[in-house]
């Protein structure tokens, strides 16, 4: 039996929190195989991103991110060289790694063009849902209310991304659904720290999303998805300023 992760303490020595503080009040994620461990261990690392259980700015020790996860250092060097690249992690020299600290251009940029994508989406999906699909929209959005009751944040962010993956899906157009699946996962990580603000008003204008594509109405589903994208990315500009640990 795999023996559990000992408590790690929460501040390095300059004061700062670490990933052993991110960490420790959280159970431990061992990694599986046979996926290639350096992709899992990438995907483990980008997901704790994601949901910001390690937060922008936060310094990433490889030792304590192995012992986490119950793998190598290799893997997690490999991972946050990759995560490097992709833009979630900042190497910076004779430092170490640091995960990005998301900046309002770089929101700007994606979310604007998350809106088109989505508007278009919405656009399609009014004119190709039936009812049984109309039915699944409302159960995905039953899903985030009772999420938003029990202040649930994590669930709240997996049922957003899950109602407006399945409108995508409800539009039929496949380039399209590759091209807002690339964005989805920074979309989320966006999304989280303003989930609860956007709270019941993001999930007001969903069941106007909905209503209009049970109606068939393609203009007005495209005017409410805009609407709704672009008082996100307000919604991102207005949150409390996330400051950069040094």
């Amino acid at each position: 039996m795999t023996q559990p992760v000992s408590p790690l303490p929460d501040r390095g020595p300059t004061g700062r929190r670490t990933a052993k503080g991110a960490l420790s009040g959280t159970a431990a994620r061992r990694v599986e195989r046979p996926a290639p461990l350096r992709q899992v261990v990438y995907e483990a690392l980008a997901e704790l991103i994601v949901n910001r259980t390690l937060e922008p700015g936060q310094h990433l020790v490889e030792a304590d991110l192995a012992e986490y996860l119950g793998v190598s250092r290799q893997p997690v060097r490999e991972a946050l060289q990759r995560l490097q690249t992709e833009g979630w992690v900042d190497l910076r020299p004779a430092q170490g790694a640091f995960v990005h600290l998301p900046t309002d251009e770089e929101a700007d940029h994606l979310l604007g063009v998350r809106s088109v994508l989505e508007a278009y989406s919405a656009r399609l999906a009014a004119g190709q849902a039936g009812p049984e699909d109309v039915k699944r929209l409302w159960e995905l959005h039953h899903e985030g209310i009772e999420a938003l009751a029990d202040d649930d944040i994590e669930a709240v962010v997996a049922a957003n991304s899950s109602l407006h993956a399945f409108v995508t899906e409800l539009s039929g157009n496949s380039v399209l659904a590759e091209m807002i699946a690339l964005v989805d996962r920074r979309v989320r990580w966006y999304y989280t720290p303003i989930a609860r603000p956007r709270g019941h008003d993001a999930w007001h204008e969903h069941a106007q999303l909905i209503e209009a594509i049970a109606a068939k109405d393609p203009v007005v589903a495209e005017e409410i998805m805009t609407r709704h994208t672009e008082r996100t990315r307000q919604a991102f500009h207005d949150r409390p300023r996330e400051e950069p640990q040094s």
